[in-house]
């Protein structure tokens, strides 16, 4: 870890005497202007009659006052966490590097043969203690594939950790160390936290314990790619490495998220962190105590949010819904009557405004419960009643359908276009691949690729389904470039990109 200290400016020194005289003249200057701005200032509020806000040193007292009691509130429950791994035949991962330059009488050869085969790897996070009895959570990540787990208590007692279980999909674990009478946070409900509200980031950051940073909320239901399940909360709270599987917390000392990521160019803190909501985190926690596992509910579907055009196709405003592509045989979805076209408008009398929002509500449905389903079919309202399944463990680990795998590819998502979609955007038949998401910043995205476009053709080779697209692309390699064919609404164009 770097610090930066304060060094000297060289060049000629002022003398004492003028450094004082001068800065007492300012100093009159300021005192005069700020008397007269002032002045003017209480004229103007009693000439509107409108009441004067001053800052209080007794108020900035007590906000800060405030600080306080939290961090004496939170910082006894939150734990520093060290782990262990150990990385078997590493000596075969490496390689000497030198190799191309001397051949194969390099004299480094012995040294990089000779290395150890096994190597030990050590990181560190956080964590935070909610329950007396030793139940810790953390992230996923910070105790991840770990031979060995320490844990550091706030009373500086240093004690080996189990894991109970792991939900890699939402990037928690939850860990139990041998304690009893600790003190504990409390889980506030998440879903009920403001844009804007003041949150504490509590943790480890480059391992120095009991680390405080303030901020805000900056955003809700943030989806950045992380998983299947993403619904961060973002926070400009500086988050730094150490920080993860560490409390956020609001102005009460409640946990509404666990610090998770951050987004940054420099790998340090930008003013951009993320953090698991503690309504998912309490959810998973319950479970995985009570099951040493996540069951999520499963329907059996593929579905896709509408673009600004299938909404207007189907007379709906933006951000209602998610369209139905495909129902899955002897699912869920296909035994209530679901079918594919349809346009789901609320779960369980929730609104739902995009593909995340039905995913997040249905994951989080105990399978073998009942969900209503209000759908609009050929214009039509009705009302379906599903029985929840429950979702595979494969398919919980799988990343999509086939289509969605080729996403990072590419740049984008495709889906297949069932008649119902094509009667919706006006198509003369089935043929093609829709652009279902465009990922930003992608080849794709550059080339001027949008969501809604029907892929006609691709270096030539006509695309009459998604598997003709998908042959086409896994034969590409890096750098190769791509020209595609596409329809939007009456227009066809070609939109050229390279392969990254």
């Amino acid at each position: 870890m770097w610090f930066r200290h304060n060094r000297e400016s060289g060049g000629k020194r002022l003398q004492p005497g003028f450094v004082r005289g001068f800065s007492i003249g300012l100093g009159m200057v300021l005192l005069v202007l700020g008397g007269a701005l002032a002045f003017h200032s209480s004229r103007d509020v009693h000439a509107t009659g409108a009441t004067a806000v001053e800052a209080s040193p007794a108020g900035a007292a007590a906000f800060g006052k405030g600080f306080e009691v939290v961090a004496k509130q939170v910082e006894p429950a939150v734990v520093n966490i060290n782990t262990e791994q150990i990385i078997h035949n590493a000596a075969a991962r490496m390689q000497d590097p030198f190799r191309d330059f001397f051949g194969q009488e390099s004299p480094f050869n012995d040294f990089f043969r000779n290395a150890p085969r096994d190597l030990k790897q050590k990181s560190l996070g956080s964590g935070f203690v909610v329950d007396a009895n030793g139940y810790i959570l953390t992230n996923n990540h910070v105790v991840e594939n770990a031979t060995k787990i320490k844990v550091k208590l706030a009373d500086s007692r240093v004690m080996d950790a189990k894991v109970v279980g792991t939900d890699p999909q939402t990037d928690l674990a939850v860990l139990k160390v041998a304690a009893s009478g600790l003190p504990v946070l409390k889980m506030a409900d998440s879903d009920r936290t403001e844009v804007g509200e003041w949150v504490l980031a509590f943790g480890s950051p480059f391992g120095l314990t009991q680390t405080m940073t303030a901020g805000i909320i900056s955003a809700k239901g943030r989806v950045i790619g992380a998983g299947p399940y993403d619904n961060f909360l973002q926070t400009d709270a500086a988050i730094n490495p150490g920080n993860s599987g560490g409390p956020l917390v609001d102005l009460e000392g409640r946990v509404v998220g666990i610090n998770t990521m951050i987004a940054s160019q420099s790998g340090g803190f930008q003013g951009v962190g993320f953090a698991i909501p503690s309504a998912m985190a309490s959810s998973v926690y319950g479970q995985i105590v009570k099951n040493g596992k996540v069951s999520r509910g499963w329907l059996g579907v593929q579905i896709q949010s509408l673009t600004p055009e299938l909404s207007k196709s189907f007379n709906l405003e933006p951000d209602k819904g998610v369209l139905v592509a495909q129902v899955e045989p002897d699912s869920p979805a296909s035994r209530s009557g679901l079918q594919s076209g349809d346009v789901i408008m609320k779960y369980n009398g929730k609104d739902i405004h995009n593909a995340q929002d039905l995913s997040l509500a249905v994951a989080d449905t105990p399978a073998g419960s009942a969900a209503k389903l209000d759908v609009l079919r050929n214009g039509r309202p009705t009302t379906l009643e599903v029985k929840v399944g429950q979702r595979a463990e494969k398919v919980a680990e799988s990343s999509g359908s086939p289509e969605e795998t080729e996403h990072g590819k590419l740049g984008m998502t495709v889906e297949r276009i069932t008649p119902e979609i094509a009667r919706a955007m006006n198509l003369t038949s089935s043929r093609g691949a829709l652009v279902s998401d465009v990922r930003r910043g992608s080849p794709a995205d550059d080339a001027g690729v949008e969501a809604g476009d029907v892929i006609r053709e691709i270096n030539h080779a006509p695309v009459n389904t998604v598997g003709d697209l998908m042959g086409v692309v896994r034969s590409l390699k890096a750098g190769s470039t791509v020209l595609l064919k596409v329809q939007r609404q009456d227009q066809v164009m070609f939109l050229a990109f390279d392969l990254s």
